[in-house]
């Protein structure tokens, strides 16, 4: 086997499947040291296994007839909805996270995905991970690319004593594949933070000139560095504190409390990564004749709970503008239920931040709802996550655009979702999400209809897409001068169906409007 291949192929697995089932695995490098090294501030990704239904999680209420007449065997009664604003409230059981919204710390934006919905889950969750167009395959994540643009020996010479942490920790047993570099994974999984312990070391002499000489070096000092690595990891734990009361039972509020011990005991790990399974309701996602109950509302009480209890505690220990959550899924579901009381896999869904150094509020619209919606129709896309990635990474760890755009997306646009807490960009620097108005008519329509809108002078995208999530037609990528613009959209050629026109422009505008042929 080539060094490459194997390489690549090892680091794929947590090294406790190959090592003796120890609690530490793999391999690390410090985290965008040259943009990052100057500031302490964290980054906790939790992603949302399965598929979020997303029109479950935070409820849009001016849509709710909509709402009733295709998804009315699992619909919240409106009555026990958490609102929060005129026209949209969370499920009943995240009312941990309805009040951290309440008081600014919570912060969501609506329609999260990308052009040409996979929906798969192995492809939609590579898609999130490696952060690739839904047409191409990187074989590496977007935080390890960049990683082995800076250094490129990796993994030598790690750690060191100005970077003894590692890059990224996983609240668990396997890496993840958002640190997947081309030499080897730049984030370690830890299995129990109380029994870190250390990986068995090889005896003997120095290793042959030959291919298998080679692949046990590798070995050897990959062990070696996860040594090093573990002994500060056990350091942080023994001298970490956490003092807020974590709900029991529950597997992300345990992880979490573990994330906050690790950062109170003074571990200099930028990003935590824990996971919760179980989105993928394609049935009983409600039970009983109950829709506030099933599954899908107790993985949002965990959730919810989780992350309530991980704020307080962050807030207690005097780490709070420290630390930014971000949740992450590989796709939403559907707009119509199915008749097992569940939904399936569609396309765009909410993406929440959680933190005290955010804008607050939400950011983007809700879907429009009628009884008309196919069986196929998912939530339309209106953000673009690679624009909420990069803006995270320039506000939050200083990372300049030009990186930004050479890591994650040529045509990025910055999504002003953070406050000036910590924030690494002036206010000047900042520009702030407009309200605009997008108009179409006629609708429905027969072969052509008109798009109607306020901009400029700046650059302007409207593109027509399917339901599925496919980009059909680029109506206009151009700058236009300031004023009111119509543009005539033809679509003789089309067959039937809903459409989506999306307007995007300068600043992270974006505008989506549902359309029906027929």
């Amino acid at each position: 086997m080539k060094r490459r291949s194997f390489l690549r192929k090892a680091s794929l697995l947590p090294l406790p499947l190959l090592l003796n089932n120890f609690k530490v695995a793999a391999m690390t490098q410090p985290f965008l040291a040259g943009a990052m090294a100057e500031n302490d501030r964290i980054l906790v990704l939790l992603q949302l296994n399965g598929g979020n239904d997303g029109l479950n999680t935070l409820i849009p209420l001016d849509q709710y007839a909509g709402l009733s007449a295709v998804r009315g065997n699992i619909l919240v009664p409106e009555t026990s909805i958490l609102a929060v604003e005129d026209t949209v409230g969370f499920h009943p059981a995240m009312a941990g996270i309805r009040n951290l919204y309440t008081e600014g710390k919570v912060s969501v934006v609506q329609g999260v995905g990308y052009p040409m919905q996979n929906r798969s889950h192995f492809r939609s969750t590579d898609i999130w991970n490696t952060a690739s167009a839904s047409d191409t395959v990187i074989p590496t994540g977007w935080l390890g690319r960049h990683l082995d643009q800076r250094y490129p020996g990796f993994p030598g010479g790690y750690p060191t004593p100005e970077e003894p942490a590692p890059f990224a920790i996983v609240m668990g047993s396997s890496v993840s594949e958002t640190c997947q570099g081309s030499a080897g994974n730049f984030s370690i999984a830890i299995a129990d933070v109380d029994n870190v312990g250390q990986l068995p070391t090889f005896a003997g002499g120095a290793n042959p000139d030959t291919p298998y000489g080679k692949e046990l070096d590798w070995l050897r000092t990959t062990i070696e560095q996860s040594n090093q690595y573990a002994s500060g990891i056990q350091e942080a734990v023994d001298q970490g504190n956490t003092v807020a009361a974590y709900p029991e039972g529950n597997p992300v509020a345990a992880k979490l409390r573990n994330v906050a011990r690790l950062i109170s005991g003074g571990l200099q790990t930028k990003v935590y990564i824990v996971d919760l399974g179980g989105f993928d309701t394609h049935a009983g996602q409600t039970a009983g004749g109950d829709n506030t109950t099933g599954d899908h509302a107790d993985l949002l009480q965990t959730l919810s709970d989780a992350v309530a209890a991980f704020q307080a505690d962050l807030a207690a220990l005097d780490l709070e503008d420290r630390v930014l959550g971000m949740t992450y899924s590989e796709f939403g579901r559907r707009i119509r239920s199915n008749a097992s009381q569940g939904t399936d896999h569609g396309d765009a869904a909410p993406l929440f931040l959680f933190g005290s150094c955010l804008n607050g509020g939400i950011t983007g619209d809700n879907a429009e709802i009628d009884a008309a919606i196919g069986i196929q129709e998912g939530v339309p896309m209106q953000y673009d996550f690679r624009n909420v990635y990069g803006s995270v990474l320039i506000d939050w760890f200083g990372v300049d655009r030009e990186t930004v755009r050479d890591l994650l997306l040529d045509d990025f646009n910055y999504v002003p979702v953070l406050a000036n807490c910590n924030q690494t960009t002036s206010t000047e620097d900042r520009p702030e999400l407009r309200s605009i108005d997008l108009a179409v008519a006629p609708n429905p329509f027969r072969d052509s209809f008109d798009v109607t809108f306020t901009c400029g002078p700046e650059r302007v995208i409207v593109s027509l897409f399917d339901g599925l999530g496919r980009r059909v037609k680029v109506v206009t990528d151009r700058r236009l001068p300031a004023g009111e613009h119509r543009l005539r959209v033809s679509v003789a050629d089309l067959p039937d169906g809903a459409y989506f026109i999306h307007l995007t422009l300068a600043g992270g505008v974006r505008k989506t409007k549902r359309v029906v042929k027929g």
